[in-house]
């Protein structure tokens, strides 16, 4: 309620701002709005979307995942302009700063809750937000996020294979969904300008979360239930721990990961019955194979650009450390569920 509140009263002076800003509509993100949320509600993603008509998309390195973005002949965004860069990109930086800027401003504006407005993270696509509310203290990160009405480049025309588990219309589906770009620095390029995108399908996995059975009322009130989530928790809160037991090693990880490997598991176990709620122990361990097995080859494909591995062998080492450290909880029983 509270994080409502204070989002609120921010939307509504960012969208008052002289134009740029104007059209921005709000989208819950991440695993609190798709119910997997492990510990305390102290963390929430809130995505700013702004609709713009149309781009021109390039590549920025073989992920397929990064993009500068140009305007293509007489844009409607006029007033986007000014956040071009020299040679007419548009320049994330340059949007994020003055995204930042409204919202410093407004923060002393909210009575009834101590927001704070974190220091800036070098490349995080995000403004992050600390609301006092004690005895704790929520973190809230915005994020902004481009909305483009057209077909999704070529590098993702090979990924979502998701025929066999949520059916072929499902898939023509999400792939008519418009294009989500989020303002995020490429950390390859030799020369941070700031000017990076980055393709963002949140909005499709919150779908496929809520929406996990290959029959169409798998967890549904009346429908049968599966252990699917359960699953996805309880790695998720194994990487947690283990991630604040050996921050530094484990830096590389995130729960990203984590989903991305899930998504994988739901397209090699498309059926119900792969998930029965009764066989969770069965279930995880099958799911934690599968994952482990990409720490082993540093080789986790993105769930919709697969030719992007989102874990490169320069990070060998640390995958390494990451498989023995589950391997050891596997293998004693998990002592890190009951600490």
């Amino acid at each position: 309620g509270l994080v409502n509140q204070v989002v609120s009263q921010l939307i509504q002076a960012i969208r008052s701002q002289e134009g740029s800003f104007g059209s921005i509509e709000r989208l819950g993100a991440g695993s609190y709005y798709e119910h997997v949320k492990i510990s305390e509600p102290n963390e929430f993603d809130i995505m700013l979307v702004m609709p713009v008509s149309r781009l021109q998309l390039d590549e920025c390195d073989d992920t397929g995942a990064y993009y500068y973005l140009t305007f293509k002949r007489n844009p409607k965004e006029k007033h986007l302009f000014k956040f071009l860069d020299e040679d007419g990109k548009l320049s994330a930086f340059k949007m994020l700063q003055a995204l930042r800027n409204i919202i410093k401003r407004e923060v002393k504006n909210i009575k009834n809750a101590e927001v704070t407005v974190k220091r800036r993270k070098a490349g995080s696509p995000a403004i992050t937000l600390q609301i006092k509310n004690p005895p704790a203290e929520i973190s809230v990160d915005i994020i902004l996020a481009l909305e483009v009405q057209q077909s999704w480049p070529p590098s993702t025309q090979d990924g979502l294979k998701i025929e066999q588990w949520l059916g072929r219309k499902v898939r023509g589906e999400f792939r008519n969904k418009s294009l989500h770009l989020v303002a995020k620095q490429n950390k390859k390029e030799k020369v941070l300008r700031g000017n990076t995108w980055r393709l963002s399908f949140s909005h499709i996995e919150k779908a496929m979360m809520n929406n996990h059975g290959s029959s169409k009322t798998c967890c549904e009130s009346d429908g049968p239930k599966c252990c699917r989530k359960g699953c996805l928790k309880l790695l998720k809160y194994l990487l947690e721990q283990l991630k604040m037991k050996y921050t530094k090693q484990l830096e590389k990880f995130c729960s990203y990961h984590i989903k991305t490997a899930f998504f994988h598991s739901c397209v090699m176990w498309p059926n119900d019955t792969d998930w029965h709620l009764g066989d969770l122990d069965h279930c995880f361990q099958k799911y934690l194979g599968y994952f482990l097995d990409c720490l082993q080859k540093s080789e986790l494909p993105h769930f919709f650009i697969p030719r992007y591995n989102l874990l490169s062998l320069e990070d060998k080492a640390s995958s390494d450390f990451l498989s023995r450290q589950i391997n050891y909880q596997l293998n004693n029983r998990f002592p890190i569920f009951q600490e």
